[in-house]
């Protein structure tokens, strides 16, 4: 999965992308305005559902033109590890997980290092493990995001192939974002409950949370009721769009597998923000963020917790403001879930092309949250605020 960062220049774009609206534009809702804006930068389509509005922009389907359902299930990407975090969190309140143990503790053998690294550390990507999956197990073309669709990846094989590649820096040092680490992540949670990943998931969070459309479909390929087809560019032009609604995505099984809606993404993130998933204390270290600095030194434009990402917004909103949640990057789907610290206000979006758009309309996607938290602003025209990894 190839997760694209927020950088640095997402403060430098304060004075570009926002206009003064017009009184044309003053009677369309800002979220809109946004949406339609990344959908003519060159997004098939778009939806978004806030606390207190829903919207679609473009299509959900470009044989039929049918619009994005607001309602339809979508594949999350990573915003699956803020729920694994959540389950990891849940075994420490129970006493079966000390987040500052070594991982060896509760899975002897599975990693070859012999530097311990915590359970604390691998949710808040500071384990040093290779940044993604071994190349065996990601998408080294573009045509294999077509190629690949239906391949079986067995999960502890993954690890154990990603994992011979050396660490990046000893453990607790520095910060790289690991989907691998995640997929140990929820080995653990499986190892110290003796439940498969999703019967742990239905149990403690889908179940209670009356999340009816979120699950790990592990192998299943197939989609219902999908809110819109996912596509990607897998082959030059004149090749159209191919469609990669129907996936088989094992290899991320803790780092990006999930599917769910925007409906229950919202509910889910007001669950947890709002103290009803975990006791205080976890929910606390949780959300202590350390800045994500890149390989280059850089800041990426994110802070990051246990499984959750802050997102300060000041240089955009001219105020103090900042979006809690995560983003999702898979195949066909691009997934921004944003809230405030307590949760109580919220949006989801959802664009159906992910990793081969173009490069405005991957920046300009993010102004629809950004619409949400910062004083409405009518886009004008946008400077990219994410870029690829």
């Amino acid at each position: 999965m190839n997760l694209r960062r927020l950088v640095s220049m997402i403060a430098a774009v304060s004075v570009v992308g926002f206009g003064a609206a017009g009184p044309a534009a003053a009677s369309v809702d800002p979220r809109q305005a946004a949406m339609d804006v990344a959908v003519a930068a060159g997004n098939p389509g778009m939806l978004a559902v806030a606390s207190d509005w829903r919207g679609t922009s473009g299509v959900g389907d470009v044989r039929t033109g049918a619009k994005p359902n607001p309602s339809g299930r979508f594949r999350i990407g990573s915003v699956s590890k803020t729920f694994v975090a959540t389950l990891v969190l849940q075994q420490v309140a129970a006493g079966r997980i000390g987040l500052d143990e070594p991982i060896g503790k509760y899975l002897p053998g599975l990693l070859p290092y012999p530097e311990p690294i915590t359970v604390r550390q691998l949710l808040q990507h500071r384990s040093g493990l290779p940044r993604d999956l071994a190349p065996q197990y990601t998408w080294t073309s573009v045509e294999e995001l077509d190629t690949e669709r239906f391949v079986h990846f067995d999960e502890t094989e993954a690890i154990h192939d990603s994992t011979i590649q050396p660490l990046l820096f000893p453990p607790g040092t520095s910060f790289s974002y690991s989907n691998t680490g995640y997929n140990v992540l929820a080995r653990l949670v499986e190892k110290v409950t003796g439940k498969r990943f999703e019967r742990l998931l239905a149990e403690d969070i889908t179940g209670p949370s009356h999340l009816w459309d979120t699950s790990l479909p592990r192998d299943f390929p197939l989609l219902l009721n999908p809110a819109a087809h996912g596509y990607e560019q897998a082959y030059p032009a004149p090749h159209g769009l191919t469609d990669v609604t129907a996936y088989n995505l094992s290899r991320y099984f803790g780092a990006g597998d999930m599917i769910s809606s925007a409906p229950d993404l919202n509910r889910f993130f007001h669950a947890l923000l709002g103290g009803r998933l975990l006791p205080p204390n976890l929910l606390a270290q949780m959300k202590a963020t350390i800045p994500a600095v890149g390989p280059d030194g850089k800041y990426q434009g994110y802070d990051y917790g246990l499984g959750l990402m802050r997102i300060p917004l000041n240089a955009i909103c001219g105020q103090d403001v900042a979006a809690w949640g995560h983003g999702g990057d898979i195949p066909g789907y691009n997934t921004w879930s944003m809230n405030t610290e307590d949760g109580a206000r919220q949006i989801t979006t959802m664009a159906n092309q992910d990793l081969t758009p173009p490069i405005q309309a991957i920046g300009r996607r993010t102004l629809v949250f950004i619409n949400e938290f910062c004083t409405p602003m009518i886009p004008q025209a946008s400077e990219a605020l994410v870029a690829p990894m």
